[in-house]
């Protein structure tokens, strides 16, 4: 999961600065001549509400942006980008600043933007040309401010293959998604219940205004999705036939060549697909780049299954004597028994820990309700209701998720989180309703069903968030104090561990601090007392092992 903000600006550098080069030619153009190139005139009818012809935009008192688009391909791009262009262009400074913060030299950009242009070199022959003309709409609505790092079109359409490179380039490190499913005499009425954490973090201002987005295409089917300004693909979804997709990262060797994002597979799934056999069908036709679990779910086939690709193989993973389906960040199919990356990943990292947490959380129940989902999704604790400090990554709630969501495909029902994280009210809204109403009924109003909605968790009420929300602002502090060698008061480090005692990274970052500084009887002790607590992988307790075993020498 990208908790380690380096790790979210390689991806961003590698969206943005991947396109430069290729746009001198336009062969990656979309062709547009069967399209509508009329260009929208948006009516602002409130400081947070915008229309044009039978499209709107409008935020939610939960601070969610609902947007509604309609037309062929290049007006949903055109409208799109005409309705949230201020979110869209706020949205890419967010992600360039970002990039200049990691990569301060111009010289050195301009070599990355130049090895970046051969890696994404095919990646357009890969993207249906419905998505590129949609994206081509969109992009004629992003900032002219960065155009020396490429042309717009090609920002917005290798931005979409961020995602995927990277967590190819970790080996690194994963979006630890938590999802699952049940169905049958799992669910208390007996229909399909799937939940999803979606923990991709890129900074708190990332994920401030998200949409969730309902899409009118004149071809495919109807569908909504929660995204963000810019992006077209899908990450959580469902469609007027009651079929869901959600992904979650698997372990990716380093492609040699960047080709069909995986946000833009699922993305096509939704919008053609209304069973697990199409759904299937879609997959397997498209050329990816990296590892990916896509978890569906079908309202006509009244369970779900996971599909599993990679560059180099395919499964599917279905539970026929079962009633629930269980995803973290490992692939399940007979296709990857022998997978060495799989089994490695397993072994040393947290998609595990988190898979029996999830076992245990809906053991606990016999039944499961949307209500109960949501509780899964927002749980804190590790296994058999261990205090494993708050943000831990074996955590289902890591206290990062860009969005949590539930999906109740029969009766088209989503439930998606409000800010904080997945701790704000999950918003209910209704598919048959939202795709049948008239632009009147929308204008100025939100789309969804309040009564329906579940309340905020109650953690938000206590100390310990209160206290949480202080340390995440004092690790990034300590942080930079272990990197610049800088003092910090006795105050301040006694302040720092009391904050989230029982989170190994509170002891680690306090030994790294420590022994940076030299005292090290000091750093023993914080490395020590890190190593009781339930550190998250294998690498990262070899690492606490290493420094525990270097002091013990030094203090002979």
């Amino acid at each position: 999961m990208y908790r380690i903000r380096w790790i979210v600006c390689i991806a961003i550098i590698l969206g943005f600065f991947g396109s430069c080069g290729v746009s001198k030619s336009l062969k990656d153009r979309p062709n547009l001549s069967n399209y509508n190139p009329q260009i929208p005139e948006i009516t602002k009818t409130s400081d947070s509400s915008y229309v044009y012809s039978n499209n709107s935009l409008t935020k939610n008192k939960q601070g969610l942006w609902e947007l509604y688009v309609s037309g062929d391909p290049l007006q949903r791009g055109l409208i799109t980008g005409a309705l949230t262009e201020d979110l869209f262009q706020e949205q890419e400074a967010i992600f360039l600043s970002k990039v200049e913060e990691l990569v301060p030299s111009k010289t050195k950009r301009y070599f990355l933007r130049k090895f970046l242009a051969w890696y994404n070199r095919k990646m357009y022959k890969n993207i249906p040309e419905e998505i590129k003309a949609e994206i081509w709409g969109l992009s004629q609505y992003a900032s002219q401010n960065f155009n020396d790092i490429a042309d717009p079109y090609s920002r917005v359409l290798y931005l979409h293959g961020a995602h995927d490179i990277g967590h190819a380039l970790q080996d690194l490190a994963l979006v630890g998604c938590s999802s699952f499913a049940v169905w049958g005499d799992k669910s208390e009425d007996g229909s399909l219940i799937l939940g999803r954490n979606f923990d991709f973090y890129a900074g708190d201002d990332f994920a401030k205004n998200k949409i969730i987005s309902f899409l009118d295409p004149t071809e495919g089917h109807k569908f909504m999705s929660v995204t963000w300004a810019g992006m077209t693909g899908v990450v959580s979804g469902m469609n007027e036939h009651g079929l869901t997709v959600t992904i979650n990262a698997g372990k990716s060797k380093i492609p040699l060549v960047a080709k069909t994002p995986i946000s833009i597979l699922t993305r096509e799934i939704l919008q053609y697909a209304a069973t697990l056999e199409e759904a299937i069908s879609i997959a397997k036709k498209r050329q990816v780049f990296v590892s990916e679990s896509i978890l569906v779910g079908s309202a006509r086939d009244k369970k779900a299954m996971i599909i599993e690709v990679s560059p180099h193989n395919f499964g599917v993973y279905e539970v026929p004597n079962s009633t629930q389906l269980i995803c973290s960040n490992h692939f399940q199919s007979d296709a990857y028994a022998k997978d060495k990356n799989n089994q490695k990943h397993i072994f040393e990292g947290h998609t595990q820990y988190r898979y029996e947490r999830m076992e245990e959380l809906l053991g606990d129940h016999k039944k499961i309700t949307p209500t109960i989902a949501v509780d899964i999704l927002r749980n804190k604790e590790g296994l058999k209701d261990n205090n494993i400090g708050y943000g831990n990554e074996k955590a289902l709630n890591q206290l990062l998720a860009h969005h949590g969501i539930v999906f109740k495909p029969e009766q088209r029902l989503v439930w998606v989180s409000s800010n904080p994280y997945q701790l704000g009210e999950f918003v209910a809204y209704d598919l048959n309703k939202i795709f049948k109403d008239s632009l009147n009924s929308r204008i100025g109003s939100t789309l969804s069903i309040p009564n329906k909605n579940i309340e905020k968790d109650n953690f938000l009420y206590t100390q310990a968030y209160q206290n949480y929300e202080k340390y995440r602002v004092e690790i990034d502090q300590i942080k930079q104090a272990v990197a610049d060698n800088k003092h910090l008061t006795p105050q301040f480090l006694e302040e720092f561990k009391r904050l989230n005692p029982q989170f190994w990274e509170t002891h680690y970052w306090l030994g790294l601090y420590n022994y940076n500084r030299k005292y090290y009887r000091a750093a023993l002790n914080n490395f020590m007392e890190a190593n009781t607590k339930e550190i998250t992988t294998v690498p990262e307790k070899a690492a606490v092992h290493s420094y525990i075993r270097r002091l013990k020498r030094k203090l002979k």
